[in-house]
């Protein structure tokens, strides 16, 4: 038997119409159908594509002395199989993730920013704000971006979640994925590289509104100057989130075991994690307190500015004995 009668026996074992079968392998119906007709010979990576996909042996396949099929001897698995099609889904679906989590980050950061102007803007009589409305309305938006924004991230998990099992490293990718993935990689990287530098650039400038504001010696300006950074620097993030979460599915689909490896790490809860909450619900009750008690709209939103530059510090100290320890 000829390897065309052998392609054409076990695609209809498998119940394959030929096109279902040039999907799975790649490539035309017009070319597994030259093959079926011995008008054309698949190449020798299509041979070990086809040996893979149908659990048979290569020799099963090229001899023709060998009519009996030869099954592989590969135990079975129960690893998951990305086929060509779920890795174009799962590509379309980070990257519509990678856009609504980078907003979501986004509306957290500037959550803040409608609070401060309304504090400011309390201070001046002729607005007719009080300090306590200014309060109430300042912290209502701030929930109410917050909800937006946990909303945003509960949708893009519910949407992924079928696709969780990329998380681990015991999974399988169809012929062509790979090839494909990196492709896509290839022509994504000018977009990574120019909003990472981008993200570093907003991030290393936004102190500057802040800077300028001291030489205006006017609450209102300072109050707009540090609105101004919370914004700069919510634009640096975007970009590294945006850009970031789109390059991490890249990876994670060319089954680089190391780097699941390495970014499980650090998904995983740490000393630092907790730390890190603990910090900003203490930052976030002192600045309430401060605020409605001691009546000090006018100020008390310096007390983020402090908070900011002291959890850098911490910052610094973990990444130091993380590094010492490894």
């Amino acid at each position: 038997m000829i390897l065309a009668d052998k392609i054409i026996q076990l695609r209809k074992k498998n119940g394959w119409s030929q096109e279902e079968l040039a999907e799975k392998m790649n490539v035309s119906r017009q070319a597994v159908s030259k093959w079926e007709s011995a008008q054309a010979v698949p190449d020798l990576q299509k041979i070990l594509a086809l040996s893979e996909l149908f659990c048979v042996t290569t020799d099963y396949l090229l001899r023709d002395e060998i009519e009996t099929e030869q099954i592989t001897a590969d135990e079975p698995s129960d690893k998951k199989t990305v086929t060509l099609s779920m890795a174009h889904e799962y590509i379309a679906l980070r990257k519509k993730a990678a856009l609504m989590i980078a907003s979501a980050t986004f509306l957290c950061i500037v959550s803040i920013i409608p609070l401060l102007i309304l504090g400011a803007l309390a201070d001046l009589t002729n607005i007719g704000i009080s300090e306590d409305t200014a309060g109430i309305v300042g912290l209502c938006l701030l929930f109410l971006i917050n909800a937006v924004a946990i909303s945003m991230y509960i949708v893009c998990g519910y949407r992924s979640s079928h696709y969780s099992f990329l998380n681990d490293a015991e999974f399988d990718t169809e012929y062509g994925v790979v090839g494909m993935v990196k492709e896509k990689e290839k022509a994504f990287k000018k977009l990574y590289m120019r909003l990472n530098l981008i993200g570093v650039i907003l991030c290393v400038l936004c102190p500057l509104p802040l800077i300028l504001s001291a030489l205006a010696n006017n609450d209102l300006i300072s109050a707009a100057m540090t609105c101004l950074l919370i914004l700069i620097a919510a634009l640096g993030v975007f970009c590294f989130i945006y850009v970031g979460v789109r390059w991490a599915s890249l990876r994670r689909l060319q089954h680089d075991p190391e780097y699941i490896e390495n970014d499980n790490k650090k998904r995983a809860p740490s000393l630092f994690d907790t730390v890190r909450t603990v910090y900003w619900l203490i930052v976030t009750a002192s600045y309430f307190a401060w605020s409605f008690i001691g009546g000090a709209w006018h100020i008390s939103w310096i007390l983020w500015i402090i908070a900011g530059i002291l959890f850098a510090a911490i910052n610094a100290i973990f990444n130091y004995f993380e590094n010492k320890d490894a």
